[in-house]
């Protein structure tokens, strides 16, 4: 257990479902109240069953990352709900696969601007928040093992552009704040076995069997495998730790 973390408040975007909502339930594990945040789906319903579960308070808010305004309204409901948040988990994301040589504009914008865009604009809003109340905290950003290489053999050139801007931007967030009282770092996951992906190579076993092939662990990580990290990222443990993205991949990058 990291004591620290009992009583905190963790905002996790895109925290309604797959590892958004793993690293969520992490978090209220440890006793911190948690503040869902997604675009879409029954947020309400899902935060009512995790603070059944885990005896901690939850609120379910509905909100676009890339909105400056609906995001400055979302901080407003935590901080008059649950109060002033110390952690912020950005896993709010989109993936799409398209050739470079056409790939639609607007399909290559929109990946930029919820992966990058909305990651910047809800660690803008967090920040406001904790130097307005003149208090610390810790964000967590969801990269990628995609920032540091090109996985194969399917094409993303925006998804992989997307996530190498989010570890540069944790590193300059980290510089610029950690005078300020907020430590910024980022985790950087491999192949995981969300629900999209189980769909996915249910449906492409072929490409499953690629991806397994080069992962030294022998196998796909699960979205537990992330507890750990993101408790010990958002907790005093980590304290020295500051601009860091942390690979988590079963060694697919290492070889």
């Amino acid at each position: 257990m990291f004591e620290d973390l009992k009583d905190g408040l963790a905002v996790v975007t895109g925290g309604a479902r797959g590892l958004g909502w793993e690293m969520a339930d992490a978090l209220a594990t440890q006793g911190a109240d948690i503040a869902l945040v997604d675009v879409g789906g029954p947020v309400d319903a899902i935060a009512e069953d995790l603070a059944t579960s885990r005896g901690v308070r939850v609120v379910g808010l509905t909100c676009d990352v890339t909105d400056p305004v609906a995001l400055a309204q979302t901080y407003a409901e935590v901080g008059k709900t649950l109060g002033t948040p110390t952690v912020l988990v950005n896993a709010a994301g989109i993936s799409t696969w398209g050739d470079g040589e056409s790939m639609p504009a607007e399909d290559w914008r929109r990946v930029i601007e919820v992966n990058l865009t909305g990651t910047f604009l809800s660690c803008q809003a967090f920040a406001h928040a904790l130097f307005e109340a003149q208090g610390s905290g810790v964000i967590i950003n969801v990269s990628s093992m995609s920032a540091f290489v090109v996985n194969t053999p399917q094409h993303q050139s925006a998804y992989n552009a997307s996530k190498a801007g989010v570890d540069q931007l944790t590193r300059s967030l980290a510089a610029e704040w950690i005078a300020r009282g907020i430590r910024v770092n980022a985790i950087a996951p491999g192949y995981f076995l969300s629900d999209m992906t189980r769909q996915f190579i249910d449906a492409n076993p072929d490409l499953g069997e690629s991806w397994r092939g080069r992962i030294p662990a022998g196998r796909m990580g699960e979205p537990s495998d992330l507890r750990g990290l993101v408790t010990f990222l958002a907790s005093d443990a980590s304290r020295y730790v500051v601009g860091e993205s942390i690979v988590i991949d079963g060694g697919y990058s290492v070889v």
